[in-house]
């Protein structure tokens, strides 16, 4: 089955930095078939800072509802406020590793990546991202977890992790 054209695309990273972190699909292997990209590389002086897997869970704990749109969404936004609190933002994002508690939730999932990644990714550039469907998450009724990597630069990553902001959002969460 063939699934699109082949097609080369470098999406630098809008930044005000002058190295950028890079994102492509290179020749000799079908392009992605969701909003990802095939290769993501990070330059020197950035750090990685690592996502632990996040679930659809509102700031209270509660969660934010019973389906995979609306976990998915908060999710994202979880994620974008980590980001922020790592002084960075969506455009940081190197790889997402999905987890769906079942095809059944495939959907709603899949949607909320669209519209959070049409307004992450206007022009497209997306992160490096997997999907595993599995038996169940760690209680039935979280049907999504969703982790990552983020590359920030090293000046910004070593300030936002010794900032009040930081430690404030990092208690909340």
């Amino acid at each position: 089955m063939i699934y699109g054209t082949l097609s080369v695309t470098v999406h630098p990273t809008p930044a005000k930095e002058a190295t950028m972190i890079r994102r492509w699909n290179p020749p000799g292997v079908a392009p992605p078939v969701a909003q990802y990209s095939h290769l993501v590389s990070v330059p020197p002086g950035y750090d990685l800072i690592m996502i632990a897997g996040q679930l659809g869970l509102l700031p209270d704990g509660t969660l934010a509802g019973p389906d995979a749109l609306t976990q998915s969404l908060q999710i994202f936004t979880n994620i974008e406020t980590l980001l922020r609190a790592a002084g960075a933002g969506p455009e940081h994002l190197v790889r997402l590793f999905t987890m769906v508690s079942g095809t059944e939730h495939l959907e709603g999932s899949r949607l909320a990546r669209q519209r959070t990644f049409d307004r992450w990714y206007p022009d497209g550039g997306y992160p490096a991202n997997s999907i595993a469907v599995l038996a169940g998450l760690s209680t039935p009724e979280l049907t999504v977890q969703i982790d990552g990597m983020a590359a920030v630069p090293t000046p910004v990553a070593s300030e936002m992790a010794n900032s009040d902001l930081m430690h404030e959002i990092m208690e909340a969460v």
